[in-house]
């Protein structure tokens, strides 16, 4: 799958390292659910799970994402697709080398494209910690609206933290930047 400036294509074993690097980075981790840093192996491990899955069977499949004039893995986006097909939970996490130049917006919005203009599913939602305003202004922008926030609904990394929630049905979807 592509966009103007990216690719997004299945993990390889080459991703490792990169993914490893940005993933290790406590920044890129606050607000993420596993714990840095992660190390080669675990990396290596990661890669090679998120190769084998399909995109299209129920549950979490990764897409890693690259620039189209300079290959090499940037970041990655989650799609976690319901049961029924008819609905994801979309993540997404990028190296901070690649974040503030519109590629994760780029890349989210493309997979919204994706999903709800091709695949036809009926909604997509999201969720980030309050505190993560980066993340929920992407949503924003791609099209998603805020639906709840969760006063210290999660226990992450032994604090209580906020859950914001974000959704977009597809009789909401415009095509925004790049979504094709």
């Amino acid at each position: 799958m592509e966009s103007a400036r990216l690719v997004l294509r299945r993990f390889a074993p080459a991703d490792a390292s990169a993914l490893a690097a940005y993933r290790s980075d406590p920044e890129v981790s606050r607000y993420q659910g596993w714990e840095a840093p992660v190390p080669l192996a675990e990396a290596e491990q990661l890669a090679a799970s998120f190769s084998a899955g399909d995109p299209r069977a129920p549950g979490w499949f990764q897409y890693a994402v690259e620039r189209r004039d300079e290959p090499g893995l940037i970041g990655d986006v989650g799609v976690c697709r319901s049961e029924d097909g008819r609905q994801a939970v979309l993540g997404f996490t990028f190296a901070p080398e690649f974040q503030g130049h519109g590629y994760a917006t780029e890349a989210v919005a493309r997979i919204v494209g994706f999903l709800l203009a091709e695949e036809k599913l009926h909604r997509l939602s999201a969720g980030c910690d309050a505190r993560n305003v980066r993340s929920a202004k992407l949503l924003e922008r791609v099209g998603f609206r805020r639906e709840g926030h969760l006063v210290q609904s999660l226990w992450a990394k032994g604090e209580w933290t906020d859950d914001v929630l974000f959704g977009l049905l597809a009789t909401e979807y415009g095509g925004t930047r790049d979504g094709r």
